[in-house]
């Protein structure tokens, strides 16, 4: 089986893929500070009754990728690994001005996005985690670039630090969005507010692809991340809600640079 390893700057996500079906996954926090061998403990504690034949990596903490390298080293060695960097067969072209500089998870994204996605045209992957990235993918499954925007619980955090009189609030969606109280107000500016960024984003992202693709058909858009549920049920533009699509996209990957495995 597959151990699919997503690092994140505030979780981490794992899954165990048997061929192309996630059997189980796992949302555990991020700590930059973890090493190696307490790597290990958390991930076996975790898949404990899978027998993993092959992992796929993507990170986005260098700290953390440092210590996977060297927990692969020891208690990996023999199992074939594909990890998300410079050199690696994803299949996905990028389009844009340094492609050195754009993450391994937006990688994945785009290629987990127009595979499941792309039959009819290009893809908009909204991912909502520390940071909401707004991904453009083109209707041949290319990397065109993207928005990215502080991210809805950083936003919060920040708020409360700054303003004496505010705090950290539930995230949910209030009873209205005129709040009769400082909790609900600041829930419906969070949700709703996020929403219309989001909203706003796509709006002027499709307009931008209808110029570049005029007859690439329907433009789907995939909400994904931690975050995602949130604004699934407020925003008017996304589609699909996918919250496995970048371990999908390891998968894909990994399926490309060992495939019989």
């Amino acid at each position: 089986m597959l151990l699919t390893i997503d690092v994140g700057n505030t979780n981490t996500v794992l899954g165990i893929f048997d061929g192309s079906t996630l059997k189980h996954s796992w949302r555990v926090k991020t700590d930059p500070r973890d090493t190696a061998d307490e790597l290990w403990l958390q991930y076996r504690s975790l898949i404990e009754g899978f027998t993993v034949t092959g992992l796929s990596i993507c990170s986005t903490v260098p700290a953390t990728l440092r210590e996977i390298r060297t927990m692969i080293t020891r208690y990996f060695s023999e199992l074939p690994c594909t990890i998300i960097e410079p050199g690696v067969k994803t299949g996905v072209p990028l389009l844009v001005d340094n492609p050195k500089e754009i993450g391994a998870d937006r990688i994945v994204n785009t290629l987990a996005a127009h595979t499941l996605y792309g039959e009819a045209g290009a893809c908009i992957v909204v991912d909502f985690g520390t940071s909401t990235n707004l991904d453009v993918v083109s209707p041949s499954g290319e990397f065109l670039g993207g928005a990215l925007a502080p991210g809805i619980e950083i936003s919060v955090d920040a708020l409360a630090a700054r303003a004496a009189q505010l705090r950290k609030i539930e995230l949910i969606k209030p009873r209205s969005v005129i709040g009769k109280n400082t909790v609900e107000a600041l829930q419906s500016g969070t949700i709703f507010g996020f929403a219309g960024q989001v909203d706003g984003l796509v709006d002027r992202i499709i307009d931008e692809l209808e110029e570049l693709y005029p007859d690439s058909g329907n433009i789907a858009v995939i909400a994904t991340g931690g975050l995602a549920p949130l604004v699934m049920g407020v925003s008017e533009s996304l589609e699909y809600h996918q919250p496995d699509l970048t371990l999908i996209g390891l998968q894909l990957v990994f399926a490309r640079n060992f495939p019989k495995n």
